[in-house]
């Protein structure tokens, strides 16, 4: 985050890192961001001194606003996108979707970024963050299954990664439902069958259960109908 407000524009004052005082680190800012992981979120922000003016902001996608702790000026930014380092991920978070919540701040914060927000309650902040991990996180759990299950047949990976690419096109144009194709999409039990015998018995479960999930897909495609 630290890279991209940079390369927007904002004076970034040097990041802190673990093990470093934090306790007069919102002063003299305007903007306060504590990237931790969620579960020292709340440690590292007690530790910081109330500053009056300064907005304290956390990057954890599960946590509300209370874990903030006294801050007068509290708000959350949380990016939905996947950051696997620092050169990639201050690329990709201009013109990226963010969840916010809190002060208006940090809707600045990502209009300088050229993003696109949405605000999320703290109520909500739980299953929003398991709608985004679903859609990131347990797609590479996926596609790892579908690079496992090919290698037995000697399918490269990068066959597949085409397949989703266009994939992902589909479901962007069209949703879920009307991008669903393949055998589970035609009521094709036969197929569904041979491809579970095929496979290593480790990759089952989760196979059926990503089926139960097509035929969800299915199921609601017949009712908007």
């Amino acid at each position: 985050m630290s890279r991209a407000l940079a390369a927007a524009g904002w004076r970034v004052e040097a990041p802190l890192g673990r093990g470093e005082v934090v306790g007069d680190a919102a002063a003299g800012v305007d903007l306060l961001v504590i990237a931790t992981p969620d579960a020292v979120v709340a440690e590292v922000a007690a530790a910081v001194e109330p500053v009056a003016g300064t907005v304290v902001a956390h990057m954890a996608g599960s946590l509300g606003l209370d874990v903030l702790g006294s801050h007068l000026r509290r708000a959350s930014i949380h990016p939905l996108v996947a950051l696997p380092n620092p050169k990639l991920g201050a690329e990709r978070l201009r013109g990226g979707w963010f969840a916010l919540a809190g002060d208006a701040l940090v809707r600045t914060a990502v209009d300088d970024l050229g993003g696109q927000w949405f605000t999320v309650t703290d109520e909500d902040r739980a299953a929003y963050h398991a709608a985004a991990c679903i859609a990131s996180n347990h797609l590479v759990a996926l596609l790892g299954q579908a690079e496992r299950v090919g290698a037995t047949a000697g399918v490269p990976r990068e066959a597949f990664v085409e397949l989703v690419r266009a994939t992902v096109e589909n479901v962007a144009t069209l949703g879920p439902a009307a991008a669903l194709t393949g055998p589970a999409a035609r009521g094709d039990s036969e197929t569904l069958e041979r491809h579970r015998a095929a496979i290593d018995p480790s990759e089952v479960v989760a196979y059926d259960a990503m089926v139960d999930l097509a035929r969800r897909l299915v199921a609601e495609r017949v009712e908007a109908r």
